[in-house]
């Protein structure tokens, strides 16, 4: 724990919109964290449920620690710079509403950084249900599974500090704001995904702190799976009309995996096509089917659950196809 004085205040950024359900989890584990010089802001995305009302509770009781700003543009690039903007600490914390930070998340973070490791550093995130039954239960075993969300060792995890692309919730050097710019207000999604390159081309580091851990609270339905997926994938390939180099190869995989089932559906009812061929070519959806049908009956056998293998097959499906689907209208967009 270092000695805190205020040229190291974490000046953290909550962007938020309609998070009733989770912001007070989310301030609570940042106040009680053990890292006390900090200020919380809140921009809130004129959200329509109790949030406001739940955040102004807060303000009035921690009057010197949170306040809230508006951001009526509401998308969330807009809010982190509203917030960037009006942050008064040498440290900027990039924060979720429907996040919990362990008790030592921004020390670790911290400790990292300024013992000259990294620029950014940033910790763990495990994925949570946010309702106790099967479907939000195996929503969030995927969301956390590395067939289901790639490679990203926030979600995988690290033995010791790492360096890496990308971290879910990262401490910032302010002075990174200051050289490189803010987020692009014109990418509604997928931001972080642009700025981490654009960081990582100027030559700043960011590590990865197993000791630091966030917890994530996961959508609980199939429709907001695929609604947050879809655009997901649609930011990923939209944003390079507007930015080169917006994204890595492996952000496209679910692209091709729905390109691959298109072609497969039209090849098969062409008839000159020969029949062995037609087999051959379903060869990798039937590995694909394998491979999500054992690790989804390995997460009902984790709960001891035999539904939580149906919700899990399902989600794994919506979780690919909606990213795929959202990236291929994506391109269109883009060309338009």
């Amino acid at each position: 724990m270092f000695d805190i004085n205020s040229q190291n205040k974490i000046s953290i950024i909550i962007p938020v919109y309609n998070e009733e359900k989770t912001i007070s989890k989310t301030l609570e584990s940042l106040l009680n964290n053990d890292y006390k010089a900090i200020e919380i802001i809140v921009v809130d995305g004129m959200s329509t449920d109790n949030t406001k009302k739940i955040l102004e509770e807060y303000v009035s009781k921690y009057p010197t620690k949170i306040k809230i700003l508006q951001n009526p543009k509401k998308h969330t690039p807009a809010g982190l710079n509203i917030g960037i903007q009006n942050a008064s600490g040498k440290y900027i914390m990039i924060a979720s509403g429907h996040a919990t930070y362990s008790e030592n998340y921004i020390s670790a973070c911290v400790e990292a950084i300024e013992s000259n490791l990294c620029d950014v550093a940033g910790g763990l995130m495990e994925t949570l249900p946010r309702a106790h039954n099967p479907k939000a239960i195996a929503i969030s075993e995927v969301l956390k599974h590395p067939f289901g969300i790639g490679g990203a060792k926030y979600r995988t995890g690290v033995e010791d500090n790492e360096y890496v692309d990308t971290v879910a919730y990262g401490i910032y050097k302010k002075e990174i704001f200051e050289n490189i710019g803010l987020f692009d207000e014109r990418l509604i999604r997928n931001q972080d995904i642009e700025f981490n390159l654009r960081l990582k081309r100027a030559g700043y580091k960011i590590v990865l702190v197993p000791q630091a851990k966030s917890y994530y609270y996961a959508r609980d339905t199939f429709k907001k799976l695929w609604e947050n997926n879809y655009s997901n994938g649609f930011w990923v390939t939209h944003s390079s009309k507007y930015v080169k180099r917006a994204y890595r190869l492996r952000h496209l995989i679910p692209l091709f995996f729905v390109v691959y089932l298109l072609t497969l559906l039209i090849t098969w009812f062409i008839p000159i096509i020969p029949t062995f061929l037609k087999l051959l070519c379903v060869i990798p959806f039937l590995l694909y089917l394998t491979l999500v049908t054992t690790f989804s009956l390995k997460i009902a056998h984790k709960h001891r659950n035999f539904k939580l293998f149906f919700y899990s097959l399902i989600t794994f499906l919506t979780l690919h196809t909606s990213y795929g689907i959202g990236s291929i209208f994506g391109l269109f967009r883009k060309v338009m």
